[in-house]
Formats: structure tokens, C-alpha cells, sequence
């Protein structure tokens, strides 16, 4: 890493770790976006929330990532809204889960809730 400079912004060494993290999103597989919307009348609630988190983290196949007779089970790694406020049952219509894993996640409905891909991070290895 001979060509890595250190630059000092403020009070902090911006180039000592410049191009130590590019290469990859993590050692956890890929990182997906998944939004969660209730489907019809009403709002994103913890019960709503804690059904998609069972669906998710189930493997329903043989958790190689390889199986196609079933989804694989990841990691949610992160929970957020489109408006950076905190969650609240009942209140918010759409809800971001930042998930981890390999092979493919379950997307199917939910307790009325409608879950898409929003977004894959693969890793550059």
C-alpha cells in the first residue's frame, strides 16, 4: 500500500485507511436493501416486523446458498426508515432491513407485508 498518502482533515487521519475496505461489503456473503410494506390498510407493526424477521433468518433450504429447493437464512444486520426516524408500530408505511447472507432470501409475502429487494452488495473478492 506504498501509494497511500495521509491526509489530515480537522483533527482525523483520513488516508491511513484509505483503500483498506474497498474490496468488499463484509465476510458475511452479500448485503441486501429489503423494504417492507404492509400490503392493503395499515401500517408496518412490530408483529408484522417480527414475522418477516422469522421468515428471513428460517432456512427453508439446506443453508448452503446452493439449494434450490428452498430460501436460505440470513442475518438482519440493520432496521431503518426512509425518513431516518426511529421505528414506529403502527405508524410507518415502509421499513428498510439491511440483511445478510448467501444464496436467496425469502420474499414472499408475509403477514400482510410486501418485501422487495431493494438494493445487492456483493463482495469484490
Amino acid at each position: 500500500m506504498a501509494d497511500v498518502t495521509s491526509v489530515v482533515v480537522g483533527a482525523t487521519t483520513v488516508g491511513a485507511n484509505y483503500k483498506l475496505s474497498n474490496n468488499f461489503t463484509s465476510d458475511a456473503g452479500k448485503e441486501r436493501i429489503i423494504s417492507v410494506t404492509k400490503s392493503g390498510s395499515g401500517n408496518v407493526t412490530h408483529a408484522v416486523l417480527a414475522a418477516v424477521y422469522a421468515q428471513l433468518t428460517q432456512a427453508g433450504g439446506d443453508g448452503t446458498g446452493a439449494d434450490p429447493t428452498g430460501p436460505d437464512a440470513f442475518t438482519i444486520a440493520g432496521m431503518g426508515t426512509a425518513d431516518d426516524t426511529a421505528f414506529a408500530s403502527g405508524t410507518d408505511t415502509v421499513v428498510y432491513l439491511r440483511i445478510q447472507g448467501n444464496g436467496t432470501p425469502n420474499l414472499t409475502t408475509v403477514s400482510g407485508a410486501t418485501l422487495a429487494a431493494v438494493c445487492t452488495f456483493a463482495p469484490n473478492k
